[in-house]
């Protein structure tokens, strides 16, 4: 498992075992927990730049987790505009950041 994940709550205990699946994130293999959300899977691998504005190419990432703000927008499979908060893991995810909305 990446190393910047925890292996057990302080409340809830240790965390439910799920397999380990590969994504690809801007043409790299990462490591990630089937099912959990994918910005969490982002963020444990240290991709904290999501997507850039298009303005003033400003860096994005991940700001209320819960798919309301818009900041964590990543292309997935081709699709534009994810909510990576909102979206689960699974094998053979292909992840880009992108540029703006598109």
């Amino acid at each position: 498992m990446p190393a910047r994940r925890l292996a057990a709550h302080p409340r809830r205990g240790p965390a439910p075992p799920a397999p380990l699946v590969t994504i690809t994130v801007n043409g790299a293999a990462i490591a990630a927990r089937a099912g959990e959300p994918l910005l969490a899977a982002l963020m444990a691998a240290e991709h904290t730049t999501l997507w850039r504005s298009a303005r003033r190419d400003e860096p994005r990432g991940g700001f209320c987790h819960a798919g309301q703000c818009a900041d964590c927008r990543v292309v997935v499979d081709g699709q534009p505009n994810v909510l990576a908060c909102r979206t689960p893991v699974r094998a053979g995810m292909v992840v880009a950041t992108q540029r703006g909305w598109q």
